[in-house]
C-alpha cells in the first residue's frame, strides 16, 4: 500500500488569482477606474469641456478628435497580452494623481489653463496605475503616455513660425529674383501685399506631425535612433514644407495676381497639404521600419515578474476614495483664496484729463487692445499743443480667473481677429515693454504696455505668470491692470516713439497712476 505525500501548508500571504485563471478579476478594477474618471471629469468639468470644445472649433486642434479612438486602438492591440497580467489596487499611484492635482493648482493658480489640462491628464494617468496596478501601467505605458497629446498645446509655437515661415518667404523671393519688402510678418511685392497670419503659421501642422510622429515610432519602429531620427524630421518637414506653400502662394501672385493666389492658396492649404506632408514621412521613414507586423508588444511574464516585487499593494476602495480626496485638495483651496482676495471695481466712465493733453475723438486705422473677460476696459485718445496724439487704454480685472486672465493667449495690444500683427520689439520703457505692430497698408504703430498686479509694475508677461501664481497660492490683492500707450506712426521711416515718451512723462510714475484710477482693498 502506497502513502499519498505530506500536505505541505501554503506560504503566508493572500492569495492572489491570475489571469490565467480568466477574466473575473478585471471586472471589480475596471468599474473603480470607470467610477474614479467619471468623478475626475465630474470635479474638472470645466477643464474637460474646454478641451472638448477647443478640439471642435479651433482647427489649429481638430487632429486631438483622433486621439481617443487612437488610444482605444492601441489598447486593442495590447489587449490580448495585457489580460495575462494581474490588476491590483496600487497606492503609489496617488503619487501621480497628486502630482497631476498640484499641477492644476499650478495652473490654476497662474491662469495658464495648459498646465490644468495636462494636470488633469496627469490624475486620469495616475487613476489607471492606482487602480490597475504597476504591471498592467506598464503594459499600457504607451497608451497611457499617448493620453497627452489630448491637451490642446502649442499656440505659444505661432510667433517663432510666423517670423520662420516669412523669413522664409523671403529668402526663397530673392532667390527667384522677386523684389520683396518684409515688416514683420508682412511682405510687399510689387503687386500684392501679404501678411503671414497666424493661420498660414504652420502650427496646427506641426502640432498634428508631432502626434503622428509619436505613433509611428512606436508602431513601426525598435530603434531607438531611427525613433530620434524620424521625430527629427517630424519637426523639421512640417516646417519647411509650410513655408514652401506660403512662399509659392506669394510666386504665384508675382506671375499672376494676388486673387489668384488666395485661390490657389485655399486648394493647396489645409488637410491636403498635411496628407502630402505625411506621405512624404511616410515616403521617408518606410524603407527604415524595423518593426515585424506579428511581433508581441510586451512581455508579460516578464513585466508580471517585475510587478510582483514591489510593495504597495492594496484594497480596491481606500485608493479610489483617496484619490477623489487628494483632487477635491486644490479645487477647495484655490476657491478659498479667490473668495478672500477679490478687489471691488469702481463704475468708471472715462479716462482722467492729463495737464498738457486734451481729449479727442479717433481717427486712423481702427485699433483696440483685447482683454477679455475684463471688469473694466477704457480707452481714450489725447492730443498735445504740438499735435501728437496719443491713444491710452486700460483693462482692470477685480480678480483672474478662466477667462478672466491679464496675460493669455490673444490678450494684449494684437488681438488675433484683427489685421493688426506684432512686428518687432523697441526699447522698453522703465517697467514696461514696448513694440511696433502693424496693419495692412502698411500702418505701424508703436505700444508701450505695462502691468500693474500686486505690489509689481512690470512689462514681463512672466513676472506677472509668477506673481499671479503667489497671490492666487497664498492670498493677497487680487486686482490686475494692463495699461497700454500707443501711437501710430506720424510717416513713413518717422518713429512714434515721441510722442509716447511725451504722454508718459505727463501721465507720471505708471503705478500712481493705477493706483489712483483703482485704489487697491
Amino acid at each position: 500500500m502506497s502513502l499519498a505525500p505530506p500536505i505541505r501548508p501554503a506560504a503566508a500571504g493572500p492569495i492572489m488569482p491570475r489571469a490565467s485563471e480568466g477574466m473575473p478579476h478585471w471586472r471589480r478594477p475596471l468599474v473603480a477606474l470607470a467610477l474614479l474618471w467619471a468623478a475626475l471629469l465630474l470635479i474638472f468639468f470645466s477643464d474637460a469641456a474646454k478641451i472638448v470644445e477647443l478640439w471642435w472649433t479651433s482647427s489649429t486642434f481638430e487632429h486631438c478628435l483622433l486621439i481617443p479612438p487612437i488610444i482605444a486602438w492601441l489598447v486593442w492591440q495590447r489587449a490580448s497580452e495585457v489580460k495575462r497580467l494581474e490588476p491590483v489596487g496600487w497606492a503609489p499611484g496617488l503619487l501621480i494623481v497628486a502630482a497631476g492635482a498640484l499641477g492644476w493648482l499650478l495652473g490654476h493658480a497662474a491662469g495658464v489653463s495648459v498646465a490644468r489640462h495636462y494636470g488633469l491628464v496627469l490624475m486620469l494617468q495616475g487613476a489607471v496605475v492606482a487602480c490597475l496596478g504597476p504591471a498592467v501601467a506598464r503594459g499600457l505605458l504607451f497608451p497611457l503616455c499617448y493620453l497627452f497629446f489630448l491637451v490642446p498645446a502649442g499656440e505659444g509655437l505661432v510667433p517663432p513660425l510666423q517670423t520662420i515661415t516669412a523669413q522664409m518667404c523671403m529668402a526663397l523671393l530673392h532667390l527667384f529674383g522677386v523684389p520683396a519688402h518684409i515688416e514683420g510678418v508682412f511682405i510687399t511685392i510689387p503687386n500684392g501685399y501679404f501678411e503671414v497670419a497666424e493661420a498660414c503659421s504652420g502650427v496646427k501642422f506641426l502640432i498634428a506631425m508631432l502626434a503622428y510622429g509619436v505613433l509611428v515610432c512606436n508602431v513601426c519602429f525598435k530603434s531607438w535612433t531611427r525613433r530620434a531620427l524620424f521625430m527629427a524630421a517630424a519637426a523639421v518637414v512640417p516646417i519647411l514644407a509650410n513655408g514652401l506653400r506660403a512662399w509659392g502662394t506669394i510666386y504665384v501672385a508675382h506671375l499672376t495676381s494676388a486673387d489668384f493666389a488666395v485661390g490657389f492658396d485655399h486648394v493647396v492649404y489645409g488637410w491636403i497639404f498635411f496628407a502630402i506632408v505625411i506621405a512624404i514621412m511616410m515616403g521617408l521613414g518606410w524603407p527604415f521600419f524595423d518593426r515585424g507586423v506579428t511581433e508581441p508588444w510586451i512581455d508579460p511574464p516578464a513585466i508580471q515578474a517585475w510587478a510582483d516585487r514591489l510593495p504597495g499593494r492594496t484594497r480596491l476602495l481606500p485608493v479610489t476614495i483617496g484619490a477623489v480626496a487628494i483632487a477635491l485638495l486644490p479645487v477647495g483651496w484655490s476657491a478659498a483664496i479667490a473668495a478672500s482676495g477679490r478687489t471691488p471695481i469702481p463704475a468708471l466712465t472715462g479716462l482722467p484729463q492729463l495737464p498738457g493733453w486734451r481729449q479727442t475723438h479717433e481717427t486712423g486705422y481702427f485699433w483696440r487692445p483685447r482683454y477679455d473677460g475684463a471688469d473694466l476696459r477704457l480707452i481714450q485718445r489725447y492730443t498735445n499743443g504740438a499735435g501728437q496724439s496719443v491713444d491710452l487704454a486700460v483693462a482692470v480685472y477685480g480678480s483672474q480667473s478662466e477667462g478672466h486672465e491679464l496675460v493669455g493667449y490673444g490678450h494684449g495690444a494684437v488681438d488675433p481677429d484683427s489685421q493688426w500683427a506684432w512686428t518687432d520689439n523697441t526699447a522698453s520703457p522703465p517697467e514696461g515693454r514696448a513694440f511696433r505692430i502693424s496693419a495692412p497698408g502698411p500702418v505701424v504703430r508703436e505700444v508701450a504696455t505695462f502691468y500693474r498686479i500686486g505690489g509689481i509694475t512690470t512689462g514681463s508677461e512672466t513676472r506677472v505668470k509668477l506673481e499671479t501664481l503667489k497671490l492666487r497660492l497664498l492670498g493677497g490683492q487680487q486686482r490686475a491692470m494692463a495699461i497700454l500707450v500707443s501711437a501710430e506712426q506720424p510717416a513713413q521711416g518717422r518713429s512714434a516713439r515721441p510722442a509716447i515718451d511725451a504722454f508718459l512723462a505727463a501721465l507720471g510714475p505708471v503705478d500712481t497712476f493705477a493706483d489712483r484710477l483703482v485704489p487697491p482693498r
